[in-house]
């Protein structure tokens, strides 16, 4: 039996997960947390009934007590709710599926504890890249890729550890805009950015899909993730979403992993490692495809990538920078404040303006995103 710890239950990444616990019977769900979701929180709790459930505002938490008052289950809220979640003693493994920067300090707190970690929040290597692999290595602890980008790479590179790799080929499905200028860019509709092609996942990252700053943040996580240089990383475009990404070794050879696009196998994956399980769902049919299209990503439209690559150069802070004005300007779209474009202009700004920190801490990086998310609300 192997006990896991979600954080960021209600999300697509952790709903998707608790589909993985009913298909097998040798995982058990001990601690879970939500964001706001009290709803679904309350029927995952009745449902999988863990020693703990934590979520954000102390109000709800209260309800929550009420709700359950007939099951033995421990609820408790905001951030130290969160940790105390992350690093709850009886979890094996921690699926750190909840989005944004909050998700840092529970990490960190889960790796303190010795848990195993299935990443799917991007924020925290792109953030505390530097900070998270050297203090998984201190506490033997396994950081293990969820996003299927860096779980193809993380499949790609099993059995290999002694080749040297060339180049790590991350894959983009280009999203909803893929071939539009930005002149017809410049008017699109909230509802317009959420209509992902391929994939179903939560509102912020189906909006950093269409932007394409989410392979841009995939591209500081794989710099973390498996220590390459950020010019060995390369995005290219794969509309069908069918290879999920690529390794280059250095003869040449270049290893790939397909398949349909459902998240529920690199969860799985990571859950098991190195163990692959069945796994139900659709199938691959190579009879029936006509081809695999590949294409540059258009940098000069969807600025987003260039941004990452940049503040990957200049290292230290800019990626906090990034990220934290990236999450504030997505916010500020999805509550129609501003346009689709002006999420680059937002990003862009707070990058010009900021001034560098070398070799941030994780309290730099955490007043980083208080202020620039103070700043940017200021302004709109």
């Amino acid at each position: 039996m192997k006990n896991i710890s979600i954080i960021g239950s209600t999300g697509s990444i952790g709903t998707q997960s608790l589909d993985i616990v009913r298909a097998n019977k040798d995982l058990k769900v001990v601690a879970l947390a939500a964001g706001s979701n009290d709803k679904l929180l309350l029927k995952q709790a009745m449902e999988f009934k863990p020693d703990i459930i934590g979520i954000w505002d102390e109000d709800k938490a209260s309800e929550l007590r009420t709700a359950l008052s007939e099951f033995d289950i421990r609820i408790v809220s905001g951030m130290d709710g969160l940790i105390e979640v992350a690093s709850y003693v009886k979890a094996d493994i921690v699926i750190t599926a909840i989005v944004g920067m909050i998700g840092i300090r529970p990490t960190v707190e889960a790796i303190k504890a010795g848990k195993d970690i299935a990443l799917a929040n991007k924020e925290t290597l792109v953030t505390a890249g530097h900070i998270i692999m050297p203090l998984a290595k201190e506490y033997n602890v396994k950081i293990l890729p969820v996003d299927s980008e860096h779980s193809a790479i993380f499949q790609c590179l099993h059995g290999e550890e002694d080749n040297k790799i060339s180049r790590l080929l991350i894959t983009a499905s280009g999203g909803p805009f893929r071939g539009k200028t930005r002149e017809e860019l410049a008017d699109v509709t909230v509802e317009d950015a959420l209509k992902h092609p391929n994939w179903s996942m939560g509102h912020k990252i189906t909006i950093d899909s269409a932007t394409m700053v989410n392979k841009g943040l995939e591209v500081i996580e794989a710099r973390w993730l498996f220590d390459v240089k950020p010019s060995d990383i390369e995005v290219v475009v794969q509309p069908q979403s069918i290879i999920h990404s690529m390794v280059e070794f250095e003869d040449g050879a270049v290893k790939a992993q397909l398949g349909t696009p459902d998240m529920k196998l690199p969860i799985q994956y990571a859950l098991y490692y190195p163990e692959r399980r069945y796994l139900a769902g659709d199938r691959l049919d190579f009879t029936k495809m006509n081809g695999i299209v590949i294409d540059k990503p258009d940098k000069d439209v969807f600025k987003g990538l260039e941004f990452a690559y940049n503040a990957l150069e200049k290292g230290g802070s800019m990626p906090t920078v990034f990220n934290a004005a990236n999450e504030e300007a997505v916010a500020l779209f999805l509550n129609r404040k501003i346009k689709f474009l002006e999420i680059y202009d937002i990003i862009e700004k707070c990058m010009e303006e900021h001034k560098l920190i070398p070799n941030p801490t994780l309290e730099d990086i955490l007043n980083i995103q208080k202020e620039i998310n103070e700043c940017i609300k200021s302004k709109y």
